[in-house]
């Protein structure tokens, strides 16, 4: 075979794994590109898309040595430098993803989606005035970049800036009438500012636009669950927990409105299965010691609020409700020392005083 021969085979192999990677065959798009690289040793492109497919597959580590290779051979290779730091970000190793992320915008400075990755990462690393400065970037590059706009909106959200957070779902909703994540993220903040019926609007319009939208159900669950009508906040986070059966908190909320309810021992199902999913559950521990409270048993109360100080020693509500059961069970010094504690780390909680 002539090296012409070669070069024309390991582009129709190149071909083929993309083909294969795009209908999700990975295995049969590695034989490919394997084919590719041996016909070609020097194909930059093939160790790429190789990596990709590694990428796609949760395989990072091999995904990283492919574009480290595909770096190698090709210096400038900036979309190399860019999905290695995917990598890196999916890893969790958000320092080295940042490093390819600046390498990638150096050599591509008009990368708008570079911008919104190493935005992510900040935003990863609670770093959110850095992560809106590239979503912004990104904006100004591409200005109908609606998930950059949508990213935006949950970083000012996390800075507590909520009326920039809804403009910028706003225009994300503009952009993309169908995003069923924007209507999610704008809906939250409708709750968490204490419009409830807004919020219910739009989480139900996530989840007519996405009708397997887990987290719409659950923050629909908590509006309801907030305005007091707990049969539509159990059915909510019935289904959530349907469609992710290890949704801790989704069954810590269940519990919650059956409390709400009144139905005492329900609630203490779900909180029991709450922190079976997950151990170090504070809030859950607490929701079963008011459970057990309100059924009267003190000492089942205080070993429940006990346990959730120990996972969350500054849990201020945790103390003062130790203080009620102790001070139920006559247990008065002990009492006035829990609520010493609540006042100590709440000292604007009137209750505590009183």
């Amino acid at each position: 075979m002539t090296e012409e021969e070669k070069l024309k085979q390991a582009e129709e192999y190149f071909e083929a794994g993309n083909a294969h990677a795009t209908k999700g065959e990975y295995d049969k798009a590695i034989e490919d590109y394997n084919k590719a690289i041996e016909l070609k040793p020097d194909y930059a492109a093939a160790y790429k898309n190789h990596g990709n497919v590694y990428l796609n597959k949760g395989e990072y580590d091999k995904a990283i040595a492919d574009y480290t290779k595909a770096i190698e051979l090709k210096p400038d290779y900036a979309d190399a430098y860019y999905n290695r730091g995917l990598a890196y970000s999916n890893k969790g190793d958000y320092d080295k993803a940042i490093e390819e992320y600046n390498k990638a915008i150096e050599l591509k400075q008009d990368d708008a989606e570079a911008y919104v990755c190493r935005g992510t990462v900040y935003y990863g690393k609670g770093d959110y005035g850095r992560a809106i400065e590239d979503y912004t970037k990104a904006i100004e590059l591409k200005p109908d970049y609606a998930e950059a706009y949508n990213c935006r909106g949950i970083a000012y959200s996390n800075k507590g800036d909520n009326d920039k957070a809804i403009e910028d779902y706003n225009k994300t909703i503009k952009l993309m009438p169908n995003y069923a994540d924007a209507y999610n993220n704008r809906g939250y903040v409708y709750a968490i500012t204490g419009n409830h019926d807004k919020a219910i609007e739009d989480f139900t319009k996530a989840i007519e636009l996405k009708p397997d939208f887990a987290y719409a159900y659950y923050n629909r669950g908590i509006a309801y669950k907030n305005k007091g009508d707990y049969d539509k906040a159990i059915e909510d986070f019935t289904k959530a927990i349907e469609l992710k059966p290890d949704y801790a908190d989704a069954y810590n909320n269940r519990g919650s409105a059956y409390d709400g309810k009144g139905e005492y021992d329900k609630a203490i199902q779900d909180y029991t299965k709450a922190i079976d999913l997950k151990p170090d559950y504070a809030d859950a521990y607490y929701n079963r010691g008011n459970a057990y409270y309100d059924k009267g048993e003190y000492d089942k109360a205080i070993e429940e609020y006990t346990k959730a100080i120990e996972l969350k020693p500054y849990y201020a509500e945790a103390y003062y409700n130790r203080g009620n059961a102790y001070a139920k069970k006559g247990e008065y010094d002990k009492a006035i020392e829990e609520y010493n504690k609540a006042i100590e780390l709440k000292q604007d909680d009137a209750e505590a005083y009183v």
